[in-house]
């Protein structure tokens, strides 16, 4: 047999899919899966079933950080804490049913404080 081939997560009609808007937020991403795995994959379920739903580690950002420019169209940009008291942060918009990670913070972004 060949190289064993890592078997992609299906999705389900319902859920949303995750897509990376950028390096920036892949190579977070990557960090991230090092140093907090088993919060990350939590994140990754709930950012494909509900990422709309506002909660203490999921809501909108205010001012200036809440709008995204991309193609032309303006996007809400949500922030999403994988752990309550950690500081890494996913910064995401939704298209249709599309979750793209915007930026992916390993520690808490300067222009939130």
């Amino acid at each position: 047999m060949a190289k064993a081939e890592e078997v992609p997560r299906p999705v389900k009609k319902t859920e949303y899919s995750v897509r990376f808007a950028s390096t920036h937020a892949q190579r977070g991403w990557r960090d991230l899966c090092a140093t907090i795995r088993g919060p990350l994959a939590d994140a990754w379920d709930f950012l494909t079933r509900t990422p709309c739903t506002m909660t203490p580690t999921n809501y909108r950002l205010r001012g200036t950080l809440g709008t995204v420019h991309r193609g032309g169209f303006a996007h809400d940009r949500w922030q999403h804490k994988p752990t309550l008291k950690g500081d890494a942060r996913i910064w995401f918009y939704v298209v249709d049913r599309t979750v793209f990670l915007e930026q992916v913070h390993t520690r808490h972004p300067d222009q939130t404080k």
